[in-house]
């Protein structure tokens, strides 16, 4: 698999250096998603569909997926 560099925050992290929030990156067909505090730690990546399913499932207001 590729390396990811294209890793960024949610804007909902705050407006400080955001150190305490999770990152994303993405390719073409996967979604990597590693901590802030500690990037060197590791990652774990998903298919794009996963993750959006996974994303939708936590905006619904019962937060069920």
């Amino acid at each position: 698999m590729r390396r990811m560099d294209n890793w960024r925050k949610s804007s909902y992290s705050g407006p400080d250096d955001g150190n305490e929030c999770v990152q994303i990156a993405t390719s073409t067909t996967r979604v990597a998603v590693r901590d802030s505090k500690a990037p060197a730690h590791g990652t774990f990546t998903v298919p794009i569909g996963v993750f959006a399913t996974f994303v939708d499932g936590i905006k619904r207001p019962e937060g069920k997926l």
